[in-house]
């Protein structure tokens, strides 16, 4: 029996029609930001200026992308059911409108805020951004929900967008078949990635991670372990925010040698984007752009920002 399975797998894959090739000379770029706060020190600015505004300085090169992904650091919610933490937020759900007119189209939601309100106040989060027209990431009802990516295509280049966080999260569990975020093992990451590729060969993989330790200038063990593995099941990028600060940008050779593009970039943590922290390490922030290249190689650079009055400024 194992072996007839064996071979319906075999025919299934070669009965499946190749991928079109990408159109000579096209690209597709990805931006992507840190954290981005709606409440405390930001509330007031959202409240008398419109969230849009905050974002003036970066909206034009956020429309000239074909992509733009934020981590989303608190739910955009008007359900008020706080779970028992330290630091708990929540923005008005109009504001997800605002966020979209800035120019961002995708948010992370697999972090250690967007659960400040709840299963419920989640659950709200994913409604208003999908109302707004912004892809949610890192959400879902269960593990395989979850671990589900989005995809991102022009031209014939497709990229598919993992969210994880890697935190340990204050009084919550994840429980299967309940809203809730993207919390995986590592084991779990690594092997969907690595399905994900053997199934989708053509498509590339950005993972987006919550990780690291706060108001660390540098990775932690945990996160060079981590990004070698996702590096090594086939990521192709790979962006991190959480520790409030910015974190270098390293390079990972691929085990592929055949392939056109040989290194992988870890942006390890990006800092915060939109944010009331003061501390100057704070507020020395970085875009990750990624430009994907139809013949297969994968341009990575850094664009840097500077927090002035909690929003973001091009330096």
């Amino acid at each position: 029996m194992l072996i007839v399975a064996l071979l319906l797998l075999l025919t299934l894959f070669s009965c499946r029609p190749p991928a079109p090739a990408p159109e000579a000379g096209a690209e597709l770029t990805l931006l992507f930001t840190g954290d981005v706060l709606l409440d405390r020190g930001v509330r007031p600015l959202a409240e008398s200026e419109g969230v849009e505004a905050l974002f003036d300085s970066v909206s034009p090169l956020f429309r000239e992308a074909d992509a733009v992904v934020v981590n989303l650091e608190c739910p955009l919610t008007d359900t008020l059911s706080p779970v028992h933490k330290k630091y708990i937020f929540r923005a008005d759900s109009r504001w997800a409108t605002g966020l979209r007119h800035a120019g961002i189209t995708h948010a992370s939601m697999a972090n250690n805020h967007t659960n400040d309100q709840g299963r419920r106040g989640l659950q709200s989060t994913h409604h208003h951004l999908l109302q707004a027209g912004i892809t949610p990431l890192g959400y879902g009802l269960g593990i395989d929900q979850q671990l589900t990516p989005a995809l991102v295509s022009k031209s014939g280049i497709d990229v598919a967008l993992f969210n994880a966080t890697t935190l340990a999260i204050e009084n919550w569990c994840r429980v299967e078949g309940k809203p809730g975020i993207c919390q995986p093992t590592a084991d779990e990451l690594a092997s969907t990635v690595s399905r994900y590729k053997a199934v989708h060969p053509h498509h590339r993989v950005v993972v987006i991670l919550h990780w690291g330790t706060e108001f660390q200038a540098t990775p932690n063990i945990p996160q060079r372990s981590l990004a070698h593995r996702l590096a090594k099941a086939g990521a192709d990028a790979i962006v991190g925010h959480h520790p409030h600060v910015l974190q270098p940008l390293e390079y990972i050779p691929k085990e592929q040698k055949n392939t056109p593009s040989n290194d992988v970039p870890v942006f390890y943590s990006l800092g915060n984007f939109l944010f009331d922290q003061t501390p100057p390490i704070t507020r020395r922030s970085a875009i990750a752009s990624l430009r994907f290249h139809a013949d297969g190689t994968l341009t990575a650079d850094t664009i840097p920002i500077l927090l002035e009055g909690c929003r973001p400024r091009t330096r």
